[in-house]
């Protein structure tokens, strides 16, 4: 297999879901993903340090999703996919797993500024040095975003709480009843 198919095979998936977390649309993910990579092929020469491709395809992402928003002079309203939070939402239980799909929608409605390095880290497991790296500012910058984003989100998941049911009662007492009656 070429190092070329071993590098998309590798960060295809998370690529996406942090573009599909910038541009919350299928496909402009798609294509900023596969610009991602037609760059890399033009330019992975100029990479010494092949350890830090990881890094410099994130950093080419984003840089590219910032190129292109700038060119479009808007920003698209489209709501999550709810594919994308089931990626990430874990699934250890029905509250966690609506928590996790709640806060990823939550997070799409966020602004870009905060959006990308919670993301980031949370999504793409990141550090905070990579995301500095990736986003083009300095390390405090970033800690101090993923700081507010956390607090913003923690503040909407309690001021707008999922509508869907807390426990399995909830859903089906019937099912509680004939176990327990």
């Amino acid at each position: 297999m070429s190092e070329f198919t071993e590098l998309v095979d590798a960060h295809y998936q998370p690529l996406y879901r942090f573009g599909y977390s910038l541009t919350r649309c299928p496909e402009r993910a798609a294509d900023l993903v596969q610009e991602t990579f037609c760059i890399w092929a033009e330019k992975n020469a100029q990479l010494k340090d092949r350890s830090k491709a990881k890094s410099w395809l994130f950093t080419t992402l984003h840089r590219e999703f910032l190129g292109q928003r700038r060119k479009l002079a808007r920003f698209s309203d489209e709501p999550l996919d709810e594919g994308v939070a089931a990626e990430s939402a874990p699934d250890d239980g029905a509250d966690r797993q609506m928590d996790g799909h709640r806060a990823v929608e939550l997070l799409g409605e966020m602004d870009e500024m905060y959006r990308a390095p919670l993301a980031l880290f949370y999504l793409q497991q990141h550090s905070y040095k990579e995301i500095a790296e990736i986003l083009d500012v300095p390390i405090g910058t970033v800690m101090s975003r993923l700081s507010r984003g956390k607090d913003m989100l923690r503040k909407r998941m309690v001021a707008e709480p999922s509508s869907g049911p807390k426990n399995l009662v909830d859903v089906n007492p019937e099912l509680f009843q004939k176990k327990n009656g």
